[in-house]
This record gives C-alpha cells, sequence and structure tokens, in this order.
C-alpha cells in the first residue's frame, strides 16, 4: 500500500487534502491509447490550474456553455453528452490513467472538438475557476469510501460542495450520482446544507428514475453498489 492510499491516521506526513480518489493506474495502456496520451492528450489537455486562475472561456472561445465532469470513468458519458452539445466546453477530471486513455479513444472515434481534459484531482481544477463560470456540474459514481473511516475521503464534504455552488452560474445544475445508498444520503445532507443551492424536483420525488438525458455506462452496468443508482440534481439560486 502506498502512503496516499492509507487512511489520515496511517499518514502522518500528509500536508495536502486526502486523496479522494485510489489507484491512478491498474493494467498497461494499450499501445493505440498510448499514443493518444502523447499526441492528442497534450492538444485537449486543460491548462495547468496550478498555475494561477483559469477561465474556462478560453478553452473554447465560441462555446455557449461550460460543463464541468468529474470522475468521468472511462470516458463514455463525456463523449456522449459532448456529441450531444458541440456548443458546450465539456471539461472532463480524471485521475485514472486507465480511464483518461478510454476518453481519448472515444474523442477521437468521435471527431470531437469539445472536450478538454484534466487527469488530475478535480479539486484543483475547482478551486481555479471563476465564481459563475460553469452551467453544469456532473459527479457520477465518485469513489464511495465506504468504510466509515474513510468516509472524510469522499469527494462530497461541506467544502467541495460550497466549492461547487461557486462555480456555478446563476441557475446552473449540479448532478450526484452514486449506487451506494450511505453516500446518497451523506451527499443529500451537504448539498442540502449548502448555501446558494436548492435541490431541483418535488421532495417525494423518486430519486432512483434517472434524469431523461442520462447516458448509462459500462460501469453502471457492472452494478457495484449495493443500491440502484441514486440521482440528486440541485440548482444554484440567483
Amino acid at each position: 500500500m502506498n502512503a496516499d492510499d492509507r487512511p489520515e491516521d496511517e499518514n502522518p506526513h500528509l500536508d495536502r487534502p486526502l486523496r479522494s480518489f485510489g489507484r491512478i493506474k491498474a493494467r498497461p495502456i494499450k499501445p493505440r491509447q498510448a499514443a493518444l496520451m502523447e499526441t492528442l492528450l497534450p492538444a485537449i489537455a486543460v491548462p495547468d490550474p496550478k498555475a494561477g486562475p483559469l477561465d474556462p472561456r478560453t478553452m473554447m472561445p465560441e462555446a455557449t456553455e461550460v460543463w464541468l465532469e468529474i470522475g468521468f470513468g472511462g470516458g463514455e458519458h463525456l463523449a456522449a453528452q459532448a456529441a450531444r452539445h458541440p456548443e458546450a466546453v465539456m471539461i472532463g477530471c480524471e485521475p485514472f490513467l486507465n480511464g483518461v486513455a478510454s476518453a481519448l479513444r472515444h474523442v477521437e472515434e468521435g471527431g470531437l472538438k469539445n472536450v478538454r481534459i484534466h487527469a488530475d484531482d478535480a479539486r484543483d481544477l475547482v478551486d481555479a475557476l471563476p465564481d459563475a463560470s460553469v452551467d453544469r456540474v456532473l459527479i457520477l459514481f465518485p469513489d464511495p469510501w465506504h468504510k466509515a473511516r474513510h468516509n472524510k475521503r469522499r469527494l462530497l464534504q461541506d467544502e467541495t460542495a460550497q466549492a461547487f455552488a461557486r462555480i456555478l452560474k446563476p441557475g446552473g445544475t449540479l448532478r450526484f450520482v452514486t449506487d451506494w445508498l450511505d453516500y446518497a444520503e451523506w451527499a443529500l445532507e451537504r448539498l442540502n446544507r449548502t448555501e446558494g443551492l436548492e435541490r431541483m424536483g418535488t421532495a417525494d420525488q423518486d430519486w432512483f428514475v434517472p434524469p431523461a438525458d442520462h447516458v448509462v455506462t459500462r460501469y453502471e452496468e457492472k452494478k457495484l453498489g449495493d443500491t440502484t443508482p441514486v440521482f440528486l440534481e440541485f440548482r444554484r439560486l440567483a
């Protein structure tokens, strides 16, 4: 086990926020995808957010909307939404390199010109974005960290919920999807108490019903969680 994969109390030298994701690489990347990592990724990579404030409008000046997908897995959802909405710049964040390589294949095969990729921790990018600069935030099936002692590693915390509210434009939306019931309840509690956000839909709306524009991915079909996927939708107030 690497130091970064240990719980906080086992890693006393940790001097940055806890990682909200697990491994960053598994099996060897296929040659074609490895080539895209060398050629396509540099062309569509998001500028380094650690270098300073980052205006998403510079990534695709002609875009009329800015979407941010955090943890895009193999890139199927990201690519599908990009194909459906060529007018929007789709910024995808994913630290898992095999997932990034897979997404690049989808981008190339689809001839997609509106995808930009940040192959690292999404929190760095969110911190660099201006207030009210994003139309949609999509968080689909984040690492659940379902053991109680690891809950502090979850992406959705009070601080990140506040950060998402900050970057959303008035009327902008946040979608959170998980197949772990405890994480759904955890996320709902934190999003409900985030200033500037309101839950969309009615109080008795079935949270197992996917939105009309949801794209089912291979990951979702594996049914790795303990519940049917839960869908939470929030809107940024003016």
